[in-house]
């Protein structure tokens, strides 16, 4: 018989274990790099989750406010700081108008951006569907802007400072400006819900009243005001596109709507206008 032989299984002797590991030498040049910045950008990769949302929320605060107070350095050269900065304040309320217009009728649109020289602008991320949405917008910014023109010189009366009914009158004229049935004006959007063919009503009134003001500012309006151009002769090939056209589109009330509002509103700034203009030229403040 013959005998069992002796187990070899996984349990071996001493002497068959794996040797220790040879003593490790001084670490080289990468680990130490690695050993150094691991901690580093661990620390960035943790940031960055609250970085970049302030990033995206913040960058527009921080690009209105940069070019705000540019602007406002600007009018303080020329006008002093008290009226620098209600000028600001009154351009911001008209922005805001628009602003609120468009979040009003579902439009996509970014915080108002002040545009050094010429006032400020909103930024609509999505164009509007129809003359009567683009009309909305634009006349939002007239009305609030008119409002917080006339709330400013109603300040005049209750403390006799002549800063707020200048302030005022500046505003109403701005507000009343912007009403020239003409693109890239805000009248000139109003309008497009009206008769497009206001625009060209727009063109005869701007260009004689900038060659008789002639200045630099006016001349630079004017060339922004002939940018315009090819959307005016647009209207001609539009007669021919039905597509085109559909875009001025409009019911009748809604048409009968934006004209009572754009018209009583001019009307009630030019008359404002000249209530605020009697105080200023007899000189009772």
């Amino acid at each position: 018989m013959q005998e069992p032989q002796p187990s070899q299984g996984p349990l071996a002797p001493a002497a068959q274990q794996a040797p220790p590991p040879p003593p490790s030498g001084p670490p080289t040049l990468g680990q130490r790099l690695k050993q150094l910045f691991a901690p580093i950008a661990v620390g960035l990769a943790a940031a960055g989750k609250f970085i970049l949302p302030a990033l995206k929320f913040g960058w527009p605060l921080l690009k209105m406010g940069g070019f705000m107070f540019l602007s406002l350095w600007f009018y303080a050269r020329f006008y002093g700081w008290p009226f620098a900065v209600g000028f600001i304040v009154l351009i911001f309320v008209h922005e805001m108008g628009h602003l609120i217009a468009a979040r009003i009728v579902g439009l996509k649109v970014g915080l108002p951006v002040f545009i050094p020289f010429l006032g400020a602008a909103i930024a609509l991320k999505e164009a509007p569907p129809n003359a009567w949405i683009e009309a909305i917008v634009g006349i939002g910014g007239p009305l609030l802007g008119s409002l917080g023109s006339l709330l400013v010189a109603s300040v005049y009366f209750l403390t006799g400072n002549p800063l707020y009914i200048v302030l005022g009158y500046t505003g109403c004229f701005l507000n009343l400006f912007n009403l020239i049935p003409m693109i890239p004006f805000d009248g000139g959007r109003i309008v497009s819900a009206v008769s497009p063919w206001l625009w060209f009503v727009g063109l005869a009134i701007l260009v004689p009243y900038m060659l008789m003001h002639a200045h630099g500012i006016s001349f630079l309006i004017l060339i922004i005001a002939f940018t315009s151009i090819p959307r005016l002769l647009a209207l001609f090939r539009r007669r021919r596109d039905p597509q085109q056209m559909r875009y001025f589109e409009c019911t009748p009330s809604q048409r009968w709507t934006m004209a009572l509002l754009y018209f009583s509103l001019m009307a009630s700034l030019y008359l404002a206008m000249g209530t605020l203009k009697k105080f200023m030229d007899t000189g009772s403040f």
